[in-house]
């Protein structure tokens, strides 16, 4: 059976359908790997669906598509992080969706209560840290916060959306007035004022200006994958990391994935792309393309990311991280986290 064959076979099997659908598909994208051009291809080759992208930042794709209103020519929004996708629900540019697939194999947890938006890839926020330097690193995002660590840590903006889910996590797994402390403990302890995207925390581990930092994981796969300026294979073995509360909640996931645009002119091709995503080779594109974690459980993960091991997630509801967002900003501010 050749590939072509078999991922008909797959999305076949996927959209109970024995014909191969046609026409096109509008999709609004904010994620911008080169990577993800190959389940564009394979779902086109497999349906005969034409892809129409549209890409551009989150915000302003979710304007325009407010803007367009009735008219909006949008079938599919993909973006990143859980906020990302309930501001696009809150600003009523989803529409929930009916599929027995995706009910069927992405874990309640990373769905929407409303069906209006499904996760497709994960990524595990997680503790970096320079092995040489920090002999006891923290076991838990908490521990950020204890003055032993004081003068080490880098991190990200308060403005950044995984900086905001994460505090936004907390607020849900330990409360309010817990999260302020931590947010404020972990300012006290910061190494330089925020700054710099999730590379740029890792490369300051192998520059010396951190000890302790926070990062994506598949920012580090990806430079265990393929070189990534600052992160040359020697500096990463001094690298070690941790998955946080172990023996807690678990260790936070942001997450990647899209929902049905609300006035959506093609929404039967768009739900049979949004099934393609959760079948099992879509979702091992995610790992091996994109260094990612499947959503789907039990679908195989790429060797790049099998390099950081097993972990057990937070499997806490993220529609209702997504709305700490605004308690988490206001915290920041509070605490002066830049």
């Amino acid at each position: 059976m050749n590939t072509k064959t078999s991922i008909l076979a797959l999305m076949v099997a996927a959209t109970a359908t024995t014909v191969a659908a046609e026409g096109e598909l509008n999709l609004y994208s904010s994620r911008h790997y080169d990577t993800d051009e190959r389940l564009y291809s394979d779902f086109t080759d497999a349906t005969g669906i034409t892809i129409n992208r549209i890409e551009g930042k989150a915000d302003e794709l979710i304007e325009r598509m407010k803007a367009e209103g009735v008219n909006s020519p949008a079938d599919i929004l993909l973006t990143v992080d859980t906020s990302r996708l309930e501001r696009a629900k809150d600003a009523g540019v989803l529409q929930s969706v009916d599929s027995d697939v995706l009910e069927a194999r992405i874990p309640a947890s990373l769905q929407d209560a409303d069906n209006q938006w499904f996760g497709f890839s994960q990524r595990a926020r997680i503790i970096f840290y320079d092995k040489a330097d920090v002999p006891n690193p923290p076991a838990t995002y908490v521990d950020l916060a204890d003055p032993a660590y004081k003068g080490q840590v880098c991190h990200r903006s308060s403005s950044n959306v995984y900086s905001q889910t994460l505090l936004s996590s907390i607020i849900e797994n330990h409360g309010e007035e817990a999260a302020k402390d931590w947010a404020k403990g972990v300012v006290e302890n910061f190494a330089r004022d925020p700054q710099g995207g999730d590379t740029d925390q890792l490369r300051g581990l192998v520059s010396g200006e951190c000890d302790i930092s926070i990062s994506n994981t598949y920012y580090f796969a990806r430079s265990v994958r393929k070189d990534v300026d600052g992160l040359p294979a020697e500096a990463r073995a001094n690298i070690g990391w941790v998955f946080p509360a172990q023996n807690g909640e678990g260790a936070h996931m942001n997450l990647s994935g899209g929902g049905v645009a609300a006035n959506a002119p093609n929404k039967e091709n768009a739900i049979k792309f949004m099934e393609y995503l959760a079948s099992d080779q879509a979702q091992q594109y995610f790992s091996a393309g994109n260094d990612e974690y499947p959503a789907v459980p039990g679908v195989a993960i790429s060797p790049s990311v099998a390099t950081l091991g097993l972990f057990r997630p937070d499997d806490v509801d993220l529609t209702k991280v997504a709305k700490n967002v605004p308690m988490a900003q206001k915290i920041f501010n509070e605490v002066g986290w830049k």
